[in-house]
């Protein structure tokens, strides 16, 4: 918005100073009523371009494009009451033509009243154009404003669009969905009672991912849910049990949040920490709400010789970053850590 106010500044000074400083000037002249010195003019263009331009490029991002508008109407009188004050001020003394010498002659209480009158009209002259350029400059650039703020929701919606492309052709892939169904097929085959509940979590999770999903926003207790039922999927793999710590707590169920942020961590836990070394490989989730604040960590051990898992599948850091830029901007906090024996991942969100 800053670059868009620069911009529109110095045509915006032009039109409007330039509008009611020289034009009034050149109209009353070609009409033989030169009762407007071009000095006058001048001084006029000059406090008109400093309103317009402490309008632009001071109170309005400062004040009104922050929803501050009554500091903003109280700025802007009191600017256009101060510039105006220097100019008269400062400038010729002399607005019109001399007094007619009848005039001087009228009795003293009409020629107060008269003189009262002539005084407040002319004030209201004075004071009118400097108005007008605040108002006019003011529309101008809310107009703009107005403009960009749509250009932006429309350029999120895109990305918003493309994002949860990438998030469905990545999570849904082939080798998840090959190693989990393997994984549930020799659990049939030894007849364990835990088939049927597993194809049950992996059909949720599925659902979630294609459905569910689709809404800008879903229950916390929902992304929690897909957590559980993920790195239960993951743990199917060796029966007697991985080195993982996890603490999910959904103390606000209902709280809103923007679907499947949480997994490309955990996606990422799994794929490069070598979690099948049960001596050296640890993955360590944590998943807490306070004052509607959530605060999820991610750590996992890192190989001696480097190790990943799977090339297949995974939005990348890079994607989850932008995403939450995207869906909360100055609402949340990431720190990605990468030390010689462990990665380290801190993400909080504050959900309104």
């Amino acid at each position: 918005m800053k670059r868009m106010v620069q911009n529109s500044t110095w045509w915006q000074i032009l039109l409007w100073a330039g509008g009611f400083a020289f034009v009034p000037y050149i109209v009353a002249n070609a009409m033989g009523f030169p009762f407007i010195s071009l000095e006058r003019s001048f001084y006029d263009f000059l406090g008109l371009g400093i309103i317009v331009l402490l309008n632009l490029e001071v109170l309005l991002p400062r004040f009104y494009f922050q929803q501050k508008s009554l500091w903003y109407l109280l700025s802007a009188v009191s600017a256009v009451v101060l510039v105006t004050t220097l100019v008269y001020w400062s400038g010729p003394t002399e607005w019109g033509k001399p007094m007619d010498p009848a005039f001087l002659r009228a009795p003293r209480e009409f020629m107060e009243r008269t003189t009262n009158m002539r005084s407040y009209f002319r004030m209201i002259g004075r004071v009118m154009p400097y108005f007008m350029a605040l108002i006019g400059s003011s529309m101008v650039a809310i107009g703009e404003f107005a403009r960009q703020k749509e250009k932006e929701a429309i350029q999120l919606e895109k990305e918003k669009l493309e994002t949860e492309m990438k998030f469905l052709k990545s999570q849904i892939n082939p080798h998840f969905l090959f190693n989990a169904l393997n994984n549930i097929y020799t659990l049939t085959l030894i007849k364990s009672d835990a088939a049927p509940e597993n194809l049950l979590r992996l059909s949720a999770m599925l659902r979630y991912m294609l459905y569910d999903c689709k809404a800008d926003r879903v229950p916390l207790e929902a992304e929690v849910t897909y957590l559980r039922h993920y790195i239960q999927m993951k743990l199917l793999k060796d029966s007697g049990g991985m080195n993982v710590e996890v603490f999910l707590q959904d103390t606000y169920p209902s709280l809103a949040i923007a679907p499947l942020l949480f997994i490309p961590f955990v996606e990422n836990a799994f794929k490069h920490s070598k979690i099948e070394d049960l001596d050296k490989g640890w993955i360590k989730l944590e998943l807490i709400t306070v004052d509607h604040e959530v605060r999820f960590c991610v750590q996992n051990s890192i190989p001696e010789n480097g190790y990943t898992k799977d090339t297949v599948g995974g939005i990348g850091l890079d994607n989850v970053r932008r995403q939450l830029e995207l869906m909360y901007p100055d609402q949340h906090f990431l720190h990605i850590e990468k030390k010689s024996d462990r990665f380290d991942v801190q993400l909080n969100i504050k959900l309104t």
